[in-house]
């Protein structure tokens, strides 16, 4: 009898014994694989204390090790540097690495063998677990006579225009960031600037474009070190709004210290003296180092609220901010000579005059003053930072009175009283800096060097994140037909792209359009002015791929051939596509002849493409970022399958500025995992954006679907800017959830829960063994959702169910996996299609896993799907800690494609210690799967071409399939 995994034993065992719906269906194996060896080990952990528990999907047995069963073998993995730093520690120690009988259980069947998982971390009790930290400011010691001072723009959002720039002003001892939106810590990752450093974050409008890289950039502070870092985050009005949307998902509050300015809502949300004057500066810091004050600036009044023209003034996201940064004047020369004459001995005095201050003379009964003995002061310089997004901000903005001490005069000359300012940032967009009103107002001050970092059309070419963008170029050469060129203009016809600047008014300083890393030095007082040197050479994709033939000249030959599969076959059907497959390439032993799935007869480019816009686990880096899905389905819509930070920014590289726009507006469904940052903090700016495009366009609000805590964070959000969203509980869509309300439409049901004699239908459909007998995440199963929601769920089914039609998707079923409290996945079914001659073909499945361990419930669902997109967090020697933190395993992963008679596996949610591509060495099941990168896309009709494409892969980065070790870090687990 041929050996089968422990999965398919505890899924025949549970089967029989356990779960109705398993019993009756019957599971079809393919032939011999090698049993997947028994946890003979517990990681000890004093970070993780009683975290590795090996529990079963189903038993609550304790698993008796019998050395005498022939079927349990041993596994010698390599050790992670988590597992030998943790030994060693337990090795010194007898505390917190133990486990006890009442934690380690697992499944019991004629092997011997389990699925473990992390049960407190998948019931959400592993908080008390984790080491607390101290998450206070730090105080630095401020240097007053700094060396170095400059600001420098940090071109988020430059090349996509989906967010705001970021600028950064550099000090000595002290960093201060103005604006965070998505991308940011991503960003500062490619270009090693240290976040550790930053102390102050002020934002110009609170909004999801200025915001959105915000709770990421907080959980990646928080863990940093052994202590963690915190800051300040200022903005106009309340924002008490963002940090409650953030409580959800950020599992310390006190990281954030709010600093609000400008007019304030009360708590019902109602505007408190909207109308009183809040154009005087409000000085927020004022040190030895730098005076930084804001100017807020709201729309208006006179077209205030009007749906078409107007802003809602009481709207925080509505309110936008100039900020005003003055440098303490630069004291003059020390004259030595005079302090001599003074009765001054050389020594500390001398000091102490130079930082301002009088001393007592040596020699004379007098005090020496600093102007005793130092030359004139040169005034210290004076940057402004505008944010002027609408012509009803410019309105009040050409009446600022406070602004008045800062201009020149006619002459463009400074006069006496007056201030000089050097540097104006504007980061107003185009539409309003290219106005006769604007750039008469800019030229009021005189001769300042004015930088233009409002989406200018001449950034949109340049990529900003330069190493994934030299991955997509090499990609784009071994297979374009996977990894579509950007949705960019070619480099070639950057020279012809306009620059954003119009002709400018009379008067107006010099001006630049920003770029990327742009600096203007304050000091040393001698470099005071623009520096382009940090800018970033343009690197062509000729020259990528010259670099690339040189280090790996057999790419070329595994081009041609993989091009070949799709020479003259762009226009037939998926059928002709795979037997042309079969006649080249056809070395690989590997890749057996199949049977082609009936979904793809006759199937055409146009029918669904699926679009990985983020493949990578935690928090974004160089080369992926975090967790996303677009389902694209051409003229009937689209789907996004989760929507971490950066996913508008991915949707702008694969299909262009104007074609993401595009994307965003056809959007029928947003359906999100679980709550953990790298998979729903996208989603905001992705709303807000599609509320935008369609203002003034008949629409329905867009429907998101997501486990319930999404809704407390999108609730808030939503007292920030509009969103123009409906929420629908996963539990809503869980099979018998959607059952019951299918069978119920009458509203009967809803009157019986009225009466309080309801019980959920799921409460016998879903496996409540899933998890331990009386554990939280069982009871959360067992909890019945209340007459009000499940009344208020209904309507929102019916139009998620309408949408879904009209999309040509049957059905939308997420179903419970074991990762953290309500973590799904999801399983979407196309409607079925008549063919040319009348014949009835299959609707395609297609299942994503989400986070999670491997379980029944997602083996189930998987049944028979087309595609299977399974998160392969750790390779395979790292099983203990996906346990810990419930993951997959790459080899795990695959396991739950062979179980599920999945017809291609497609890999995803890769951990940050592999940076490129990650450790795969099992070829065992090549035949049916991929590794996703950003970017890729993968059409319905080239899905017999999938594994193809692996082999040449390897080739690629055969050089680079080693842990990143560096990347090994302890991510903050609401991130994970």
């Amino acid at each position: 009898m041929p050996q089968i995994t422990n999965l398919r034993l505890l899924l025949l065992s549970s089967a029989s014994h356990h779960h109705p719906l398993l019993r009756r269906k019957t599971l079809s194996f393919s032939s011999s694989f090698p049993v997947l060896p028994q946890l003979r080990k517990p990681i000890r952990s004093t970070e993780f204390p009683l975290l590795f528990t090996t529990y079963s999907s189903y038993s609550k047995k304790p698993c008796i090790k019998n050395s005498s069963n022939k079927n349990s073998r041993s596994f010698n993995r390599k050790k992670s540097l988590l597992r030998d730093t943790e030994e060693k520690r337990d090795n010194s120690s007898n505390k917190g690495g133990s486990l006890s009988m009442e934690e380690t259980t697992c499944n019991a069947n004629n092997t011997g063998e389990s699925i473990g998982f992390n049960r407190k971390r998948a019931e959400g009790r592993d908080a008390s677990d984790r080491p607390k930290k101290n998450l206070q400011l730090k105080v630095r010691k401020l240097n007053p006579a700094n060396t170095i001072s400059y600001v420098q723009i940090l071109g988020t959002g430059m090349d996509t225009q989906d967010t705001s720039p970021s600028v950064l002003l550099f000090f000595d001892k002290q960093r201060f960031i103005f604006n965070a939106g998505e991308g940011l810590q991503r960003f500062c990752t490619e270009h090693k600037i240290k976040l550790s450093k930053i102390d102050h974050i002020f934002l110009s409008r609170v909004c999801s474009e200025t915001a959105g890289g915000l709770p990421g950039l907080l959980l990646t502070l928080a863990g940093i070190g052994d202590e963690g870092v915190s800051v300040n985050v200022w903005g106009p009005s309340d924002l008490k709004y963002l940090v409650d949307a953030m409580k959800s998902f950020i599992p310390n509050a006190a990281m954030v210290h709010t600093r609000s300015f400008g007019p304030m809502n009360d708590s019902n949300g109602a505007a408190i003296s909207m109308f009183r004057k809040f154009d005087d500066p409000l000085v927020l810091i004022d040190d030895e180092v730098v005076k930084i004050s804001a100017i807020v600036l709201r729309p208006s009044h006179s077209e205030v609220n009007d749906p078409e023209t107007g802003l809602d003034e009481t709207k925080p996201a509505n309110l936008s901010v100039i900020y005003i940064c003055e440098l303490p004047e630069i004291k003059g020369k020390f004259d030595p000579k005079k302090a001599a004459s003074l009765g001054l001995r050389p020594g500390p005095k001398y000091r102490e005059l130079q930082l301002g201050n009088p001393v007592e003379s040596d020699r004379q009964d007098i005090m020496v003053h600093p102007s005793d003995v130092l030359g004139p002061s040169v005034p210290g310089p004076i940057v402004l930072l505008i944010d002027c997004p609408t012509p009803l901000h410019l309105q009040q903005l050409l009446s600022v009175q406070s602004l008045t001490p800062y201009y020149a005069d006619t002459a463009g000359n400074v006069p006496e009283g007056s201030k000089m300012v050097n540097c104006i940032i504007h980061l107003s967009p185009a539409s309003v800096t290219n106005t006769a009103d604007y750039q008469s107002w800019m030229s009021r001050f005189g001769a300042a060097q004015h930088i233009m970092a409002g989406h200018q059309m001449k950034n949109v070419e340049v990529p900003i994140l330069k190493a994934s963008a030299r991955i997509a170029a090499r990609l784009n050469y071994l297979c374009p037909n996977f990894f579509p060129a950007p949705g960019f203009w070619s480099l070639q016809h950057l020279k012809c792209l306009p620059s954003g600047l119009k002709d400018l008014a009379p008067g107006v300083g010099e001006t630049v359009s920003a770029e990327n890393l742009l600096k203007f030095h304050f000091r040393p007082y001698a470099n005071l002015g623009l520096d382009k040197s940090s800018i970033p050479d343009l690197t062509s994709r000729s020259v990528i791929i010259d670099e690339l033939l040189s280090e790996i000249p057999e790419i070329a030959e595994k081009s041609q051939q993989l091009n070949q599969l799709w020479s003259g076959n762009i226009e037939t059907n998926g059928e002709k596509t795979y037997m042309q497959a079969n006649r080249v390439m056809t070395e690989e032993p590997w890749l057996p002849d199949s049977a082609l799935p009936d979904c793809l007869e006759d199937v055409t480019r146009d029918d669904m493409e699926i679009v990985f816009l983020g493949t990578g686990s935690s928090q974004p880096s160089k080369y992926r970022n975090v967790s996303s899905i677009f389902i694209n389905l051409f003229s009937k819509g689209s789907l996004l399958l989760d929507c971490g930070e950066g996913t508008l920014g991915q949707l702008k590289r694969r299909f262009g500025v104007e074609g993401a726009d595009e994307a965003v507006r056809s959007l029928r469904c947003i359906w999100i995992s679980h709550i953990h940052a790298d998979h729903h903090t996208g989603l905001a700016r992705i709303l807000a954006l599609r509320s935008s495009l369609l203002k003034g366009v008949p629409h329905e609000p867009l429907i998101v679907v997501g486990p319930r805590q999404l809704k407390r964070y999108l609730d808030a959000y939503q007292r920030l800017e509009d969103l123009d969203m409906q929420f629908l509980d996963c539990r809503h869509t869980t099979e018998a959830s959607l059952e019951a309300f299918d069978s119920n439409e009458d509203d009967a049901k809803f009157q019986k829960e009225k009466s309080g004699n309801s019980i959920h239908p799921e409460d016998e459909r879903v496996d409540s063994n899933l998890f331990a007998r009386g554990s939280r995440m069982q009871s959360y199963w067992k909890r019945p959702g209340s007459p009000t929601e499940n009344a208020a769920a209904l309507p929102i089914l019916k139009s998620l169910k309408n949408v879904l039609v009209e999309a040509g998707v049957e059905t939308l079923i997420s179903f419970p996996v074991v990762h953290c409290p309500q973590a799904f996945g999801v399983a979407l079914k196309a409607s079925n299609r008549i063919n040319g001659v009348g014949k009835t073909i299959p609707g395609w499945k297609i299942v994503y896993s989400g986070d999670t361990r491997p379980c029944p419930e997602l083996v189930k669902a998987s049944s028979g799907a087309t595609v299977l997109i399974h998160e392969a967090t750790f390779e395979d020697s790292l099983v203990d800690e996906a346990i810990a933190r419930n993951h997959s395993t790459t080899k795990e992963a695959m396991e739950v494609g062979d179980s599920s008679g999945v017809y291609r596996v497609i890999l995803t949610h890769f951990s940050q210690r592999y940076p490129k591509i990650p450790v795969f060495d099992d070829e065992t099941h090549m035949h049916k799967m991929c590794i996703a990168f950003d970017l890729m896309s993968v059409n319905l009709a080239d899905l017999p071409l999938v594994p193809r494409v692996l082999p040449c892969l390897k080739i690629m980065f055969k050089d680079e399939m080693v842990i990143d070790e560096s990347e090994d870090v302890d991510f903050v687990t609401a991130a994970a």
